[in-house]
């Protein structure tokens, strides 16, 4: 499992351990692995041009240490010093090894970057961002602003140093001009900002280097499933398995207009191995689901009829395509009446938006909104949410009691008092219609099987990522890609010896 930290987790452990070594230790740590990934990054380091944006802070020294190594290699490295002061010992290492140190040449009243600098940019082979570190918050200031707009627009490549600068490591918001980095060098433990959008798509490739903080850090603030992780949690058939053994699914979704959201739960559900699907609906997604899942038990439901006659299931999954009228909330309250676990989304979030005394129960629930469906069942508008991910899906699971699956850019689960799951397998391709219906049948299936809604969101999500990640793709596609995305994870245990799948399943 990889784990994810808030940038005051980070701070602290720093301190820590620098505590126990000699003074620059850390620096000296963190430069040389910087320098590994930038002449990575170049190939060739000899005669490359290199410029390295360095702010006042400790990153602007692992920024001007990592250059002096480059310039000893041949490299020409100029170091541009952003602010009143700089690393001295930096700067000197810099200088010492062949390096060059340019002011940033703006006019006074005018923009604060000369055109010297801005020549050395467009002339660079790869840029390197010490500008702001991790404890940097809010929108840069002049000329940091400026810097960050020119390296991200310029052509080299460009290596963040810890994080782009402009990103909240704690939260990934960004509040103004950012480093758009193609590689960002992260160094002891990986930050939460870097994971989950806006300021994952900022920080592209992130490598992490080993500074020695692992015994010193906290319980992390976040995480993300690996497939070893994935493969562990998902229920297996054991010989003496059956259908009901193997979980009983509920599906309530579909209407006259939107049947073709009942054909997908339904069919997510299937294909994520439940080992019975019940579906109830009206008569028009009755005649689909019967035509296309003839596995599926199926109840037609009258006009305001709730779900009581449908029989025994573990899990339900209410909301895909259900409309928000009277009919719908009939078997809405029905369904959340039961007493086993309720997935709800998309329709049934509206109908608990409008009341949200319907999720006080004693039985689990879980949700799946996007951000327009979170906007309004905590009447916050929809881009404080999609700046500010994290926050919001912990301030969900926290208010209303559940646990909060947030779809989006970056998939986040959230539930009281647990490390937030970020989801690392997603794709923009999953941006179209009726793959967040499939979604919620995935998840159906893996709560009726017996995982709690924090794993079945989490592993639902990292498969549904890994069955859509070869775009363009159909919700159909999507569909059709879930059993093979299990059967992916799942031969991860299977190629691992006895003594290392003992070892996984300790922890």
């Amino acid at each position: 499992m990889l784990t994810a930290y808030t940038s005051d987790q980070i701070r602290a452990a720093e301190a820590a351990l620098m505590a126990k070594l000699p003074e620059g230790t850390l620096m000296e740590r963190a430069a040389a692995g910087l320098a590994v990934v930038c002449a990575r990054a170049l190939g060739t380091v000899y005669g490359s041009r290199v410029v390295v944006l360095a702010g006042g802070g400790d990153n602007g020294g692992d920024a001007l240490y990592a250059g002096a190594r480059l310039a000893a290699r041949g490299a020409r490295v100029h170091a541009v010093p952003a602010g009143a002061r700089a690393h001295e010992g930096g700067l000197a290492a810099l200088r010492r090894a062949g390096g060059r140190v340019t002011d940033l040449g703006g006019a006074a009243g005018e923009t604060p970057v000369g055109a010297g600098v801005r020549r050395l940019l467009d002339g660079a082979d790869l840029v390197v961002d010490g500008l702001v570190g991790i404890g940097g918050t809010g929108a840069l200031r002049e000329p940091y602003a400026t810097l960050a707009r020119l390296a991200a627009e310029g052509p080299a490549t460009v290596v963040a140093v810890d994080v782009p600068s402009g990103v909240d490591a704690s939260t990934g918001r960004v509040d103004g001009p950012a480093v758009r980095a193609d590689v960002t060098v992260t160094f002891g433990a990986r930050k939460i900002g870097l994971l989950t959008d806006p300021g994952a798509a900022r920080a592209g490739r992130v490598e992490l280097v080993d500074i020695g903080l692992g015994p010193y850090l906290p319980d992390p603030g976040a995480s993300a499933l690996t497939d070893a992780d994935v493969a562990l949690m998902l229920p297996r058939p054991g010989v003496e398995s059956d259908k009901y053994r193997r979980g009983v699914v509920g599906v309530a979704a579909g209407s006259h207009r939107y049947t073709g959201a009942a054909v997908l739960a339904v069919g997510g559900a299937v294909r994520a191995g439940a080992g019975m699907v019940r579906y109830a609906g009206p008569a028009e997604p009755v005649a689909q689901v019967r035509a296309r899942w003839p596995e599926a038990v199926i109840t037609p439901l009258e006009p305001g009829e709730g779900v009581g006659e449908v029989g025994r299931v573990q899990a339900w999954v209410l909301g895909p395509g259900l409309g928000t009228g009277p009919e719908a909330l009939a078997v809405a309250r029905s369904v959340l009446a039961s007493d086993v676990p309720v997935l709800v989304d998309a329709d049934g979030l509206t109908l608990v938006a409008e009341n949200r005394s319907l999720l006080r129960r004693s039985a689990p629930v879980l949700i799946t909104p996007h951000a327009g469906e979170l906007s309004r069942l905590l009447d916050v508008p929809r881009s404080r949410i999609e700046a500010r991910r994290v926050e919001y899906a912990r301030r969900a699971a926290d208010e209303l009691g559940v646990t909060t699956l947030l779809k989006g850019s970056t998939t986040v689960v959230a539930e009281d008092e647990r490390p937030v799951r970020i989801n690392l397998t997603g794709s923009s391709w999953l941006a179209t219609a009726g793959t967040g219906d499939v979604l919620a049948g995935v998840a159906g299936a893996l709560l009726a099987a017996g995982l709690g809604p924090y794993d079945a969101a989490s592993c639902a999500a990292y498969l549904h990522g890994l069955a859509g990640r070869n775009g363009p793709v159909s919700a159909w596609d999507v569909l059709s890609g879930v059993p093979g995305a299990v059967r992916e994870v799942m031969e991860v245990m299977d190629r691992l010896g006895e003594d290392d799948r003992a070892a996984k399943l300790e922890r």
